[in-house]
């Protein structure tokens, strides 16, 4: 990212996308599935804040749709009860106050991700905020997930 860390052009922090293939022709992807109240909401969220290319759209008949954010893939779709190959699971919405995971993210500048995703309509928990070797903050999405967002510093861990 060119330019001093206040910086908050939008052009500062686009992502850029290659050529991942879902499903894969070798190896492997990895593809991190949200269950989110409504499909179409957070696809937008999605590609509106992280510059998300929308592969599928899905609906809330149960097809789910498919986002492609930089190397990560992101599957979501709406709840629901067990199936055949997940007899005893079922899938819902988050409690936003309690998680047991969250998606990491992690930048060049954030001061101008900060800014820059701001203005596009993510919800921040706090402002970036120094800790254990680099500074990081947290975005709220639309079913209350969280994702950090961090930027490696000179601190040593500890």
């Amino acid at each position: 990212m060119a330019g001093s860390k206040s910086e908050s052009s939008n052009d500062s922090v686009r992502v850029a996308h290659r050529s991942y293939e879902m499903p894969p022709r070798k190896g492997i992807n990895v593809a991190h599935f949200l269950t989110v109240a409504d499909i179409d909401r957070s696809a937008r969220f999605y590609e509106t804040v992280f510059g998300g290319r929308i592969l599928s759209r899905g609906d809330n008949s149960g097809a789910p749709a498919y986002i492609q954010i930089a190397n990560t893939w992101l599957i979501v779709n709406v709840g629901g009860g067990p199936t055949p190959d997940k007899p005893t699971v079922t899938l819902s919405v988050p409690d936003p106050n309690h998680i047991s995971s969250f998606m990491n993210i992690r930048v060049a500048d954030i001061q101008a991700c900060y800014e820059s995703w701001k203005s596009r309509g993510a919800e921040f928990i706090t402002e970036p905020i120094p800790k254990y070797g680099e500074t990081r903050c947290y975005i709220r999405d639309p079913d209350g997930y969280i994702i950090e967002v961090g930027q490696s510093t000179e601190l040593t861990y500890g």
